[in-house]
């Protein structure tokens, strides 16, 4: 069992951090942590393990990501942070958050292209997770007991998703368009890969 899922990680709020190519929509690596500099410093020096040339990075405002992405990528990366400014907060009862009434990027590292300072395609992500794992609908009892469940379905999830799942826009799957695949993969294919 990985180091950060002993003790008493999992129980309470776990995040899940995940990174996306906007142009092939492969997601080259996620993880499961607490929303913290830990966190943010492992995922994003696992996201530069896997890139090979300098990337353009959006983020949103959150200030460890900061720190995690200069110590991973230096001065080696067209960096932005997007800072969503929120309305005035709902009524207590309702569950949705604050209407988000503005974006503003602020630029961090090296010379980020204005057109492509966006963080719709991880939230689209995002929805497609939900939308497609029970135990990341809202308002449900369908949440993962073990935090080691909640890694094998997202495990499996990604896994689907990058390799399997014909992307309606690229016709093909997330690992083909990014060249990580030839051939589209079939669920036996994924089950083959189980000791």
């Amino acid at each position: 069992m990985p180091e950060r899922f002993k003790g008493e990680f999992g129980y309470g709020d776990v995040y899940t951090w995940t990174a996306i190519c906007a142009d092939t929509k492969l997601v080259p690596c996620w993880l499961l942590g607490r929303r913290d500099t830990q966190a943010a410093v492992e995922f994003i020096s696992d996201l530069a393990s896997r890139l090979a040339n300098r990337v353009q990075l959006t983020t949103d405002g959150h200030r460890p990501y900061l720190e995690a992405v200069e110590g991973s990528f230096g001065c080696e990366i067209d960096y932005a942070m997007l800072i969503k400014v929120y309305g005035h907060s709902q009524d207590e009862t309702r569950y949705s958050p604050a209407e988000c009434v503005d974006c503003k990027p602020k630029y961090v590292s090296g010379n980020p292209d204005p057109k492509h300072i966006s963080t719709s395609n991880v939230e689209r992500q995002n929805l497609t997770m939900r939308m497609g794992m029970r135990r990341f609908t809202r308002l449900t009892n369908a949440f993962s007991k073990k935090v080691e469940n909640l890694a094998h379905a997202v495990a499996l999830h990604f896994m689907y998703y990058n390799f399997v799942r014909i992307h309606q826009t690229l016709r093909c799957s997330p690992a083909m368009a990014a060249g990580v695949s030839k051939t589209l993969w079939s669920i036996e294919d994924i089950v083959t890969l189980l000791d």
